[in-house]
């Protein structure tokens, strides 16, 4: 695996942000970084995605990395924005092909053991399981593991810290990550304090497993 996901693994919660200007972005990131969490993944779902990367990118400590890639061109986006590390909803051919030409570890989305083997057959052992908790939370990882020795998990989707350590417990699971530390309606309210509260909370969670 690369230094990157060596930091991932060293994290074990990734928080998700999704916001719409670079302001919001490193308060919300400044509260993670507060709490113990020096990992973020910031969602391609709003125009200010990559200008929230390039600020938070300055943030010393933190690893920032780009979620929803949908396409080549959010790849490079978000590459030329700073992003350490890209996440997909599924799995792309373009976008996989894409990632292989840059230093950008790619994370493709799986939801099936035939999706695990198709990132396999290209070279990459690292995947986000996703929608983790509608297709089968910590009881997926713990049946297709043994099948699949050679990969690690990064489950998102409905992760939460009521399931956050059932998925942590797994040594599979290579990290957790989820948006309920950065909730939209926090941000919206300008809560970072409570930001900060969760943060720690999954921190001290991670760390008991």
């Amino acid at each position: 695996m690369s230094i990157v996901f060596d930091r991932l693994e060293e994290a074990r919660v990734i928080p998700v942000l999704t916001v719409e200007d670079a302001d919001e972005a490193e308060h919300a990131c400044i509260a993670l970084m507060a709490g113990g969490l020096s990992t973020v993944e910031i969602t391609f779902r709003t125009k200010g995605a990559a200008d929230a990367i390039r600020r938070v990118s300055g943030i010393d400590g933190l690893l920032v990395g780009a979620g929803t890639i949908l396409s080549v061109e959010q790849l490079e986006a978000a590459a030329l924005a700073g992003a350490r590390f890209a996440v997909g909803p599924g799995t792309s051919t373009a976008v996989i092909e894409a990632a292989a030409r840059t230093d950008v570890p790619f994370v493709p989305g799986v939801a099936t053991p035939t999706e695990i083997e198709r990132v396999r057959s290209v070279g990459l052992s690292v995947v986000k399981l996703f929608p983790a908790s509608l297709v089968g939370g910590p009881a997926f990882v713990r049946a297709v593991a043994p099948v699949y020795p050679d990969v690690r998990f990064v489950p998102t989707g409905g992760v939460n810290p009521e399931t956050l350590g059932s998925y942590l417990e797994l040594p599979a699971v290579l990290a957790c990550a989820g948006t309920w530390i950065c909730d939209r309606a926090l941000l919206g309210e300008h809560r970072f304090d409570e930001v900060e509260r969760r943060a720690r909370a999954a921190r001290e969670l991670a760390d008991s497993v």
